[in-house]
């Protein structure tokens, strides 16, 4: 699994975290979308995860494709990644 994050993707109040691109594979079972962004927040989002996350899922602003489709379309926070999937999470804030 793929995941990328734009640079400015987690900016606000005067500071910017951001996300380099990465890649992991995950074992059986598979993970979900929800458990992604809750993987991220605990392991990526080391300052103001609010900028990103908003309960269980990305705050509006953050658009999320899956294989470059609108994660709307594909399920949100229940899609089953699959193991080539390419995550991308763009602010559409701030210009991105």
């Amino acid at each position: 699994i793929r995941v990328h994050c734009g640079r400015g993707v987690f900016r606000g109040g005067g500071s910017q975290t951001s996300c380099d691109s990465f890649e992991f594979h995950r074992g059986e079972p598979s993970w979900d979308m929800k458990q992604l962004l809750a993987w991220i927040r605990v392991n990526l989002l080391k300052e103001r995860p609010e900028l990103f996350v908003q309960g269980d899922t990305v705050r509006p602003g953050i658009l999320v494709l899956i294989n470059d489709a609108d994660w709307e379309l594909m399920g949100e926070l229940e899609y089953q990644l699959q193991d080539q999937d390419n995550v991308v999470f763009i602010s559409t804030l701030h210009g991105g």
